[in-house]
């Protein structure tokens, strides 16, 4: 239901922009977009997608849409001057892909004081934040439900055929964690549902490391090749905090000298088009998808509705007036073309 109410979204908004009663239609609108690593690989798909549709939106109305991207290479401070660069050229809009969730105030209270509305994505505030400013909202996916599904596709997989997993046939799925940055909501809720939903299912599994690899496909890489030199075989499971962590992790084996059919059981998040090469070839088991088009799907309505002066929880259809939610979803090889479609 509600994959449909985000597809009719785009002509919600050109309905608000160009009905009757629109305030103060301007002919071009400028959009800022701060992001805390553009070379990171989910958040390119989701630039992707938005320059895409902000494009469509420029097209169906016929006014200009003036999207810039910045990058903060991974620092507040980069980020924040950012920031001030867009408020102080007057941009219409901020959307804000926080390098530091503990730093929104900051940001928000800029933009409040520019009466400029923001609009975070894929890495959440904190509530506390996000309630300083009306104006403040945030659109992604809740990170613990990213880690229970993680865990049922290790889950399926047991039940389905334990020695698959458990290939020292001790009962044990010994495994290994790569993590995002520390401290980072994502990487923690995902982290800890994972494990959850194979304990509370009753595997029996054991942690041989953990390590932060900052959502990285190299350092994963890196990690990876120490635990093989350490644990070699041992390793029958990784869970990894994303898929460019799972894709390194698979990188390090196959260098070490795995065949595909050698690999340890990898697991990622994201969905991104790589990872789903890398289900289809069988070396990534499974993912979850983490939506990119329904964030930009969501960030530009909320744009919309905003720019139209609207209210954004009539009109969207926010959650506790701050918030639009997609959903996550399993990938695996009987699945995937469901995916490749989209």
């Amino acid at each position: 239901m509600r994959r449909c109410v985000l597809r009719m979204l785009p002509v919600i908004c050109a309905v608000l922009l160009f009905g009757c009663g629109a305030p103060d239609k301007k002919d071009t609108v400028r959009i800022g977009v701060a992001l805390y690593q553009q070379d990171d690989t989910f958040i390119s798909t989701v630039t992707q997608q938005l320059e895409q549709r902000f494009q469509d939106e420029e097209q169906a109305r016929g006014m200009k849409i003036n999207l810039n991207l910045t990058d903060a290479r991974g620092s507040q401070s980069i980020q924040n001057d950012q920031v001030d660069r867009f408020l102080n050229q007057g941009y219409d809009i901020l959307c804000v892909n926080i390098v530091d969730r503990t730093a929104a105030a900051v940001i928000i209270d800029k933009a409040q004081t520019a009466g400029v509305p923001v609009i975070f994505f894929n890495r959440e505030p904190v509530m506390e934040d996000l309630n300083r400013w009306e104006r403040a909202y945030y659109v992604g996916s809740k990170a613990d439900r990213a880690g229970w599904l993680q865990g049922d596709i290790v889950l399926n997989a047991w039940r389905a055929d334990p020695a698959l997993l458990d290939r020292s046939g001790d009962g044990v799925l010994q495994y290994v964690m790569l993590e995002g940055e520390t401290g980072h909501q994502d990487a923690l809720m995902r982290t800890e549902y994972s494990v959850e939903a194979l304990q509370q299912a009753g595997v029996p599994v054991e942690k041989l490391a953990r390590c932060n690899a900052d959502w990285q496909r190299g350092q994963a890489k890196l990690r990876m090749a120490q635990w093989l030199r350490e644990f070699g075989g041992s390793i029958e499971l990784v869970l990894a905090n994303n898929d460019d962590m799972a894709l390194g992790a698979i990188d390090a084996c196959l260098e070490a000298g795995s065949s595909p059919e050698e690999l340890p059981f990898v697991v990622g998040v994201d969905a991104t088009p790589p990872a789903l090469e890398a289900v289809e070839e069988g070396t990534l088991k499974g993912t979850v998808q983490n939506d990119a088009a329904g964030q930009a799907r969501g960030i530009v309505s909320l744009a919309c509705a905003l720019l139209a002066g609207e209210d954004p929880a009539e009109t969207v259809g926010l959650e506790d007036g701050k918030y639009v939610w997609l959903s996550y979803s399993t990938v695996t090889r009987e699945n995937l073309e469901d995916y490749r479609a989209e």
